[in-house]
């Protein structure tokens, strides 16, 4: 999957001239943690979040009123706390690309850009639509985890057992198993029910039922 496809597209903005509590004011209104920073040319300078709104506030120890607060955080600009080194990526990439940018830079977000034009943000709210749907959780069915040698033809062995038996795999998801011989599989199955499918695994040699569920 591609990211064009799961993004926010034509993401709200800000200026950086704009005002701290403007920006705060902004993510309030329309719900969202993120607002990329955008230059009177268009171009993409900054990006700023929650966080950086929060750390450009005053102490919980300072002896400030809440109207002092307010006129000087009225008067700090975006500029002054935004994020100037912005990671982005581009529309063509891939969803797992931009989730593993996102967890080694420990970021909530990544401007998507079509060249130098802004076009999208993809967030971790985002991925979790796209772990959502990869895992079919919003489907009836019956999932199962299985443990399985690392060998070809032996996804296509399984299908076609559970395929022949009138059931339909509509979910697959490989993850690394404890050893380099062998993988761990996740699927969910519809068409059959769960005795139907334990019984399949159970007659398929060298396959491990880790976990059966509805």
């Amino acid at each position: 999957m591609i990211i064009r496809r799961v993004m926010t597209e034509n993401p709200v903005s800000i200026s950086p001239d704009a005002s701290v509590n403007e920006a705060r004011s902004l993510m309030d209104k329309e719900k969202i943690g993120h607002l990329p920073v955008l230059d009177r040319s268009g171009k993409l300078v900054g990006i700023v979040t929650q966080k950086d709104l929060i750390k450009a506030g005053p102490s919980p120890a300072t002896t400030l009123d809440i109207y002092e607060i307010s006129y000087l955080l009225s008067k700090l600009k975006v500029e002054k706390v935004m994020e100037k080194h912005v990671i982005t990526v581009r529309e063509d990439e891939v969803v797992e690309e931009a989730a593993r940018i996102m967890a080694d830079k420990h970021i909530g977000c990544l401007p998507v850009v079509k060249g130098s034009l802004l076009v999208g943000i993809i967030t971790d709210t985002d991925l979790f639509h796209v772990f959502i749907n990869a895992f079919g959780a919003r489907k009836s069915g019956i999932r199962i985890a299985i443990n399985i040698h690392e060998r070809p033809g032996e996804l296509a062995r399984i299908a076609g057992a559970i395929a022949e038996k009138g059931g339909n795999i509509f979910s697959y998801i490989y993850a690394d198993g404890d050893d380099p011989g062998h993988s761990r599989c996740t699927m969910k199955i519809s068409g059959l029910s769960r005795a139907d499918v334990e019984s399949i695994i159970a007659f398929l040699s060298d396959v491990e039922l880790e976990d059966i569920r509805e």
